[in-house]
């Protein structure tokens, strides 16, 4: 069986922030956004009305029912967007703390990135995608809130006349709604933008070791290798002159010969 790359390669940790486990948080977080979008227009369209009548001398009031809809559809809204908005939060912060330092944003003193603005422009979007985010969450869970306490303050009993009803002014729930959308859009923004942080740190860190392993490799250039002579294969070495034999001289031959 042949092995390919994408076997060697290191596999993402379900904290990481590029990870199977992320993708489907921000989705369960969006379409929890989108349900709770849904179910406030369900309780605007169904919020309790009060018609004033004239009985006798006095003016009296009775709901036009019982709140019993418009309070559950806001109740899921209520806890549906408060653990939308705490799951992806803990998940960004746990995904955040256990990766190595300085991988969510790197510093911008960093000799790479130096005079760039990339780093800068991450911090600011995503101190502005932070902020947005909580402050939209507040004010959607309080105007949830709101109307979970007007509507039900009248659960029993509603058909009775009564000198003072008290109802949720049009619009309340839809604005709810809105801001339930915001807030799981910006909290996609967050993510988005720490996950991009993190894809440049990675790259900033892979610049940074090429840079630090050709610096090592042209600071000390390497030295000549020695030359050595040997001799080839069925080569006779050379003979010292110690080593000679002694010469000979024939008179007979008048000839030179070794001994």
């Amino acid at each position: 069986m042949a092995v390919t790359h994408a076997d060697l390669a290191p596999t993402r940790r379900s904290t990481d922030l590029g990870s199977k486990t992320g993708t489907l948080l921000i989705i369960f977080t969006i379409l929890s956004g989108v349900l709770c979008f849904v179910l406030c227009l369900i309780a605007e369209a169904t919020r309790s009305q009060a018609t004033w009548e004239r009985n006798g001398g006095k003016h009296e009031c009775i709901y036009g029912g019982s709140g019993k809809t418009p309070l559950l559809c806001g109740a899921v809204a209520f806890v549906g967007l408060a653990v939308s908005m705490v799951v992806e939060h803990v998940y960004m912060l746990i995904a955040i703390a256990k990766s190595p330092p300085a991988a969510l944003f790197p510093s911008e003193n960093d000799v790479v990135f130096r005079g760039s603005g990339t780093v800068r422009a991450l911090s600011l979007q995503a101190a502005f995608f932070f902020f947005s985010t909580w402050i939209c969450f507040g004010v959607g869970e309080i105007l949830l809130l709101i109307g979970l306490s007007v509507e039900s303050g009248h659960l029993n009993k509603w058909d009775r006349p009564r000198p003072g009803c008290l109802a949720i002014k049009q619009g309340l729930f839809s604005a709810a709604g809105v801001f339930s959308l915001l807030t799981v859009s910006l909290g996609a923004g967050l993510y988005f933008t720490a996950l991009r942080a993190q894809r440049l740190s990675r790259q900033m860190e892979t610049v940074r070791n090429e840079v630090l392993e050709a610096s090592v490799l042209y600071a000390s250039p390497p030295t000549s290798p020695a030359i050595r002579i040997e001799a080839a294969p069925r080569e006779n070495p050379i003979l010292r002159d110690r080593e000679l034999p002694p010469l000979i001289f024939s008179k007979e031959t008048n000839t030179i010969s070794m001994q």
